[in-house]
C-alpha cells in the first residue's frame, strides 16, 4: 500500500509516519492488512525519512497543483491530509489560511477525482468548526458556527470531503481533533499553543504564560491517542460510517485550573508555580468560542477512545519525551 501524509514534516505527521513504519501495514477496504510499501511525506520543508527505504520525502507547496500531481498517483491508496495553517496564523493572515486550509484541500480532492481510483482520505478537522452560543456538551447535530477564519476553512473542507465521498471520488473520513496536549517542541502560532506550553515549559524548568482565565474549559487529546485515532479512523469500515463521514474524536474535558492542578499533582508545587497568568483578549476570544466538551459517543461505538484524566496525559508526555522533572 502506498501512503501519502501531507504535513509530513510536522509534529503529527512525523509521529504518524513512525507509527505506520513500525506497524508495517494498514487495513484496506476489505479489512485485510496490506503492507506499507511506500510512504510519501510531503511538506514545505524536508521531512525526516528515518533512514527507511520505504519513505520518500517531497518538498513543495501543497496549494500548487503540480506538487499534488507529483505526490498522488494511481497507486496512492491512503492519504492522511494533515497539512494546515494553524488557528492564530490563519486569523492573522487570511489569504494564507484560505490558500492552504481551503484551496489546497480542494485541489487534493480534485487530484483524487481526476486520478479516478477512489483513495481513502483522512482529513483532520478541529473543535474550531463550532462556536457561538454552545450547549455545555456539543452534540453531533449541533450546527457548525465557526468564529474564526481557521474554523470556517476547516468546516468548508469537511463539507467538500463529504460531497467528494458521496460522489464516489474518494473514500473520505473527517476526524475532528480536540486540542492536542502536550505537544513537544516550542510554541507555535496556534491560539491553543498555551495548552501545551503551560505544561511543557514548567516541566523543562522554564516560566510559561497562560493567556486565558483558569475557568476556560478545553477538550483535549494526547499525542498518543491522536495518532491511534488517525490509524483507527483510517481503518474504519466505510459501511459503518455510512453517508456521515465526520467523527468527533473522544477526549477529556478539562479546565485550565484543572490542568494546573494535574501538573501540581504530577510534578509538584515548584513546577506548577512557574505558570504566569497574563490575559490576552485575542486568544481568549478565539479559544472561548470553542466547545469545552462534545458528544463523542459515535466514535466510541466505533472503537475509538480518549483519555481518562489529564494527570495521565502529563505522565505519558514525561515518559515519551524522557523528561527529568526539574
Amino acid at each position: 500500500m502506498k501512503v501519502l501524509i501531507t504535513g509530513g514534516a510536522g509534529f503529527l505527521g512525523q509521529r504518524l509516519a513512525r507509527e505506520l513504519l513500525t506497524r508495517g501495514s494498514l487495513k484496506d477496504s476489505q479489512g485485510t492488512p496490506q503492507p506499507v510499501t511506500e510512504l510519501v511525506l510531503l511538506d514545505v520543508v524536508r521531512a525526516d525519512d528515518f533512514g527507511d527505504s520505504r519513505v520518500r520525502t517531497e518538498v513543495g507547496d501543497i496549494a500548487e497543483r503540480s506538487v499534488l500531481d507529483n505526490a498522488i498517483d494511481d497507486n496512492t491508496e491512503a492519504i492522511f491530509h494533515l497539512a494546515a495553517i494553524v488557528s492564530g496564523q490563519a486569523e492573522a493572515d487570511f489569504d494564507l489560511g484560505m490558500r492552504i486550509n481551503l484551496d489546497a484541500s480542494r485541489w487534493l480532492l480534485e487530484t483524487c477525482r481526476q486520478r479516478g481510483h477512489r483513495p481513502r482520505v483522512v482529513f483532520t478537522s478541529s473543535v474550531a468548526v463550532y462556536g457561538g452560543d454552545l450547549p455545555a456538551v456539543v452534540q453531533n447535530d449541533t450546527a457548525l458556527n465557526p468564529q474564526s477564519s481557521y474554523g470556517a476553512q476547516k468546516a468548508i473542507a469537511e463539507l467538500l470531503l463529504n460531497d467528494y465521498t458521496r460522489r464516489g471520488f474518494a473514500d473520505g473520513r473527517v476526524l475532528r481533533l480536540p486540542t492536542i496536549s502536550v505537544r513537544p517542541g516550542r510554541p507555535n502560532a496556534a491560539a491553543s499553543s498555551f495548552a501545551s506550553g503551560i505544561i511543557r515549559e514548567p516541566l523543562n524548568g522554564e516560566a510559561a504564560v497562560c493567556p486565558v482565565a483558569g475557568a476556560t474549559r478545553l477538550w483535549l487529546l494526547s499525542p498518543r491517542k491522536a495518532i491511534a485515532s488517525l490509524v483507527a479512523g483510517f481503518e474504519l469500515d466505510a459501511a459503518a460510517l455510512g453517508n456521515q463521514r465526520v467523527l468527533n474524536l473522544p477526549g477529556i474535558s478539562v479546565s485550565v485550573d484543572e490542568m494546573v492542578a494535574a501538573l501540581r499533582e504530577v510534578a509538584g508545587n515548584e513546577v506548577a508555580n512557574r505558570i504566569v497568568w497574563e490575559p490576552d483578549a485575542r486568544v481568549e476570544k478565539i479559544v472561548g468560542s470553542w466547545p469545552g466538551q462534545w458528544d463523542a459517543s459515535r466514535a466510541e461505538r466505533l472503537g475509538l477512545s480518549g483519555e481518562r484524566n489529564f494527570a495521565d496525559v502529563i505522565r505519558s508526555y514525561i515518559e515519551d519525551e524522557g523528561i527529568e522533572v526539574r
